[in-house]
């Protein structure tokens, strides 16, 4: 996306560029060079960072297709996509939570209530916490 790190990232970016640019060159004097920072969602009105273009969205799509209008033709395969892995991600995630939830209830529950004396133990005694539930049981 547009934002997609900090000062510092952005700094070994350029850099990188103009490492890849000086070896091109290298190679081609004449060939005609500019790095490109593409994110395929979101705008940048200002592409031109100086040393590189930074293209989103509709103009990433169209630069490396052609095709002014891909960006809406790339979202559908890309939406089944995501919905798929969104649906095997919240059936695993709910297996998960079922595991921890009874985790917890066995651990720090008793006749279904939460044992706070025992979390608070867990999370501020000054013995580790294995040796904690080795001591408290």
């Amino acid at each position: 996306g547009p934002k997609w790190g900090n000062s510092e990232q952005i700094k070994k970016l350029r850099s990188s560029f103009k490492t890849a640019e000086k070896a091109l060159r290298t190679s081609d004097s004449k060939l005609n060079v500019r790095a490109v920072n593409g994110c395929c969602y979101g705008r940048d009105n200002k592409p031109d960072k100086g040393d590189y273009d930074k293209l989103c969205g509709q103009r990433f799509w169209e630069f490396i297709t052609g095709d002014a209008e891909f960006y809406t033709q790339v979202i559908e395969p890309i939406g089944h996509e995501a919905k798929k892995r969104n649906d095997d991600f919240a059936e695993k995630y709910d297996q998960v939570l079922t595991l921890f939830s009874q985790e917890f209830a066995a651990e720090y529950c008793v006749n279904g209530k939460i044992d706070w004396g025992k979390i608070v133990v867990l999370g501020s005694s000054a013995l580790a916490p294995k040796m904690v539930r080795k001591a408290k049981r």
